[in-house]
Order: C-alpha cells, then structure tokens, then sequence
C-alpha cells in the first residue's frame, strides 16, 4: 500500500493540487490521500457554494488560472485524477447534488507552470487540484485495476468533421489580469443537457466527456493530436448522460427536467453524423477509485 502524506495549503487560504499520476496495475486496493510536500500548489484559491439552479457547468484553463463554474464534488475529482464516472464510486449524495464555484490562481514565479506547454500546464493544475481536494475537502481515495467494458473512440469512414482551432495559443501571462475568461486562445469544455461544446480542447477531453455519458470509459484511438472546436448535439437517455447530477432542474426548482425529443439522435448516431466519430465496444483494464472519506469544505 501507498500512502500519500498530507500537503498543508502555503499558508493562505490557497488551494493544493495535483495532477494525473500514472499508476501502476496492482491486484490490492491502493491509498491515495493528499499529495507530497513537493507538489505544486494554488497561490491563492476560493470554493463557495453555487445556489444558481443552472443544470449547466463549466471548467476554463486560461493562463495562470483554473475556473470552474456549477461543478459537482465528484467533477473536481474526476478532473483532478483524469479519470471517468465509472471510476469512481462512493461517498455522500452531496457530491453529485451540491454545485461549487472555484476560481484558483497560480503563483506567477511558478516558472515551470506557466511556460510548459498546455498539456503540461493542465498536467500541473490537475496536481495542484489534487492536494486542494485533499485539504480543504478532506479527501482520500482508494484504488484498484479491474477489466471492464470499455469504448474505444475512432475516426468513422469519411473522417473527422471538425477542425483544428484557429485560437492563438495562450502565451504566459504577462500581467495579473492575463488569466481573465475569455481570454483567447484559453481551452474551455462547457456540458449542458444533451450538449458539449469544446473550445482549443484535445480529442483526449472529448473522450474524458463522453466517458460520463455513456457510462463506460472512453479510449481515443482517434490519432488526432491538434486541439479542436468541437459542438455535439444529442438527445439524452435516461440510462446515460451520468455527468449531470440527478435531482437538479434547469429552473432550480427541484422538479425534473422536461422529457427529450425522441426524434432527436442518440449519443452514438450524433457522434457519427455531426463529428464524423464513432465509438467501438471493447474490454480493458480499468482503474477504478473508492471514495473513503470526503467533507464539505467552509468557504471562502
């Protein structure tokens, strides 16, 4: 077993964090806790409760900055250890049900962060989110590999129907306000009912989205290594789409919401038809991860 020391936040009410670990396969569960003294960590962070009743949520990454808008507990950790809705299991209903708003930013001498290419940056972000789960909800994790089904995400006969994004990439930053959304160049994943949009994201974020939908982790096998614009229309079934917590509904009343157009395509015909994308049912080794304790954080 690994055990993985508590991080103490730098002394302000700033979040830790973490990025995705590459695991090695083992047949025990594993223990993950907060991260180790030497990860990087948030200058400054603030978690509050979002009360607005919007079903929407939104993650952003511009430079210097980790935004996130509406967001479930169990979101952040899936963000934060790059993994899917069928990895993790456990803990109260809380943290599918209650919205959070977190806006983090980074220490602008933290040199290697803000100069390493985007995926590293995500990469450093996921760290530093890590250890601000760890410490201000208190959690910890345990973790298996188990072979499951799985979907491997290929490119459809005629190929992909969406393009490169033609946002500039960000540059590091150059003042405080450098990190303001809207930012071009910024990448951005914004999931409604039924709906993904994507901005400057990887194939790889599409498929980390998809696996929520369609309740089994997705693979990209697509090759596509470019960072795309991407809108995907759906209509939802009510055995998928298990990103959006249950219970919420648009209007922040507590009442469902309405049924979908069943004439409108599935998941897996909307992928094919508007992406040029297809997804193909495999087996796999999976890691899967157990919530063992988690608390709801004050706020700040």
């Amino acid at each position: 077993m690994i055990k993985l020391l508590p991080q103490r936040m730098r002394g302000i009410m700033a979040a830790a964090v973490a990025g995705p670990i590459i695991l090695a396969l083992m047949n025990a569960p594993e223990s993950w806790a907060q991260a180790p003294e030497s990860s990087p960590a948030f200058e400054v962070a603030s978690i509050k409760v979002n009360h607005g009743g919007d079903r929407r949520i939104a993650l952003m990454l511009p430079p210097g900055r980790l935004t996130a808008t509406n967001v479930p507990l169990k979101f952040l950790i899936q963000f934060a250890y790059k993994i899917k809705d069928t990895q993790l299991s456990g803990g109260p209903g809380w943290i599918d049900s209650e919205r959070y708003d977190v806006e983090a930013k980074i220490d602008e001498a933290d040199a290697d962060g803000q100069n390493a290419d985007p995926e590293e940056r995500t990469k450093r972000i996921q760290l530093m989110l890590r250890s601000l789960l760890a410490d201000r909800f208190k959690l910890t994790l345990t973790h298996e590999t188990k072979e499951l089904p799985v979907y491997a995400l290929v490119v459809a006969k005629g190929g992909p129907k969406f393009h490169e994004s033609e946002a500039e990439p960000p540059a590091p930053p150059a003042s405080s306000n450098s990190g303001a959304m809207g930012q071009k160049g910024q990448r951005m994943v914004r999931m409604g009912r039924g709906e993904i949009n994507m901005s400057g994201a990887p194939i790889a974020m599409l498929a980390d989205t998809l696996s929520n939908q369609v309740g089994r982790t997705v693979l990209d096998q697509t090759g596509l290594k470019g960072n795309y614009d991407i809108e995907l229309k759906w209509t939802p079934d009510a055995g998928t789409g298990m990103m959006m917590p249950h219970g919420a509904g648009d209007g922040g009343d507590g009442k469902a919401p309405p049924p979908p157009d069943a004439s409108g395509p599935s998941i897996f015909t909307a992928l094919q038809e508007q992406l040029g994308l297809k997804l193909e049912s495999q087996k796999g080794p999976v890691e899967t991860y157990v919530i063992a304790h988690v608390e709801k954080p004050s706020e700040n």
